[in-house]
């Protein structure tokens, strides 16, 4: 090589390192200005354009309550535009294709007892904990109990927007002709067992006006049923935990349905249908409308339903009421809701984190709680005196009793439902369901069907996520 040919060789390597090194500095600068988290107060210290995309299901109605959400947080952080994805059916699906495909939104509704621990399993998720813990404006003890999901203790993978639980609706006017006092607000006061039996009994009417108590009563032609019990999970739940049993043992080894506490409940459940006929099995209630209609047209004088029930039931505009669920050893509700999480693949996690925020903010959703279709997720909304009364008086969808049997028992009495702690849940009430059918329509007892598939059930427990294992 020539003298000036190695001359020209350096100079252009030295100018080739000098455009690097620029180069890298100024990739480094952009970086750090387009993913810097927003300040404690909320000021971002990027103004760079950001966009969040947010995958949800729900109705029109919870639609709308995510887009005023939206748009309060845009206002916030000015910088940042949410792209709002409303899947409406086969949410599960739709969203797993996306994440299989790298396709991933940065915030996303999700359900516990599907999609979501599978996707945590899979270290998809942010630990919200992590947030939770430098948040000034959030920690775990403002928000209502049962509302966070947990991969294990220590692990949360997602918030849910507001507790939903359960209570016994009425129809007043149904207690007032029959000179019957109407279920109890208290949880104190709770009827027993056997008392709420008795109950549906007199208020269970055949077609020729005789009750369930009277000796000639027709079982198999009623015109008014005493309650409406459902038979999924979530319903039966309540009295499994309120009789001290669960889906799986303390300690996460064994399969718990068949032990004598969930037996019992489970029984007792079905005795509402096959024993007393107080309640329709599960094929006479294919003739029965929902609880809104039902309990209006005296179909049914009671119904064991979630607390979303209220937005229909005063919709219908008829006195109704709600009380507190009959008890065996101990007043329960198992709190049930979807819950939002972020995904780790989010280039904006503290951006992602304050989008959460925003849906979590009762204010947003204030249109769907005085609706009645939701709860808040701040605990000071139910013990502050002026926010209690924003989302409880004066509304069709609050009735007098609901501050007692709705509200003082989900803050005191509430469970975590099934689904975010007993791992593996869904493939274990596969083999739970079918066998139950038989218990629903008086085939088999609950023992009989709960010990035929305890092996079977047996094989899918693979522990809790509420202990560390």
């Amino acid at each position: 090589m020539t003298r000036q040919k190695k001359s020209q060789f350096v100079l252009t390597a030295l100018l080739l390192m000098l455009v690097t090194i620029l180069s890298a500095c100024s990739k480094s600068d952009t970086g750090s200005n387009s993913n810097a988290a927003p300040s404690a107060s909320g000021d971002a210290e990027s103004q760079d354009p950001i966009t969040l995309r947010l995958s949800e299901w729900g109705s029109p109605d919870e639609v709308a309550a995510y887009k005023v959400a939206i748009k309060k947080f845009e206002a916030k952080f000015p910088n940042v535009k949410v792209d709002l994805q409303h899947i409406a059916t086969d949410y599960d699906t739709k969203l797993t294709t996306m994440v299989a495909g790298n396709d991933v939104p940065d915030v996303a509704m999700m359900e516990s007892g599907t999609i979501a621990f599978p996707l945590a399993e899979q270290g998809k998720f942010y630990n919200l904990q992590e947030f939770l813990d430098s948040d000034p404006d959030i920690n775990v003890d403002k928000l209502v109990p049962n509302i966070m999901y947990s991969l294990e203790p220590g692990n949360v993978i997602g918030i849910g927007p507001g507790p939903e639980s359960f209570g016994l609706f009425y129809n007043e006017d149904i207690f007032k002709e029959a000179g019957i006092s109407p279920p109890p607000a208290k949880a104190s006061e709770a009827w027993t067992w056997d008392e709420f039996v008795d109950v549906a009994k007199q208020l269970t009417v055949d077609t020729k006006g005789r009750t369930a108590k009277d000796a000639d009563f027709d079982s198999k032609n009623i015109k008014q049923y005493g309650v409406n019990a459902s038979t999924w999970w979530g319903a039966y739940s309540n009295f499994i935990y309120s009789n001290g049993g669960d889906f799986i043992s303390e300690d996460g080894k064994t399969f718990a349905l068949n032990q004598p506490e969930a037996v019992e409940a489970l029984q007792k459940v079905s005795d509402l249908m096959n024993v007393h006929h107080v309640s329709p099995s599960p094929v006479q209630a294919k003739n029965i409308p929902a609880t809104n209609v039902a309990l209006q047209t005296k179909k049914v004088a009671m119904a064991i339903d979630g607390q979303w029930a209220s937005a229909a039931l005063a919709q219908s505009k008829f006195n109704f009421n709600v009380g507190v669920l009959p008890v065996l050893k101990e007043p329960v509700t198992t709190v049930v809701a979807g819950m939002f999480s972020i995904f780790k693949s989010t280039k904006h996690p503290q951006e992602a984190w304050e989008l959460l925020k925003a849906l979590l903010d009762p204010e947003s959703s204030i249109d769907m709680i005085t609706a009645g279709t939701w709860m808040p997720s701040y605990k000071d909304w139910y013990t502050d005196p002026a926010l209690l009364a924003k989302w409880t008086e004066n509304l069709d969808a609050r009735p007098s009793a609901y501050k007692e049997a709705i509200i003082d028992v989900l803050l005191t009495k509430s469970h975590q439902t099934p689904t975010g702690y007993v791992k593996n849940f869904n493939k274990i009430m596969d083999i739970v369901n079918p066998a139950l059918d038989k218990v629903w329509l008086g085939q088999q007892t609950a023992q009989e069907a709960m010990d035929s598939i305890a092996a079977k059930a047996q094989e899918q427990v693979q522990g809790r996520r509420d202990i560390a294992q």
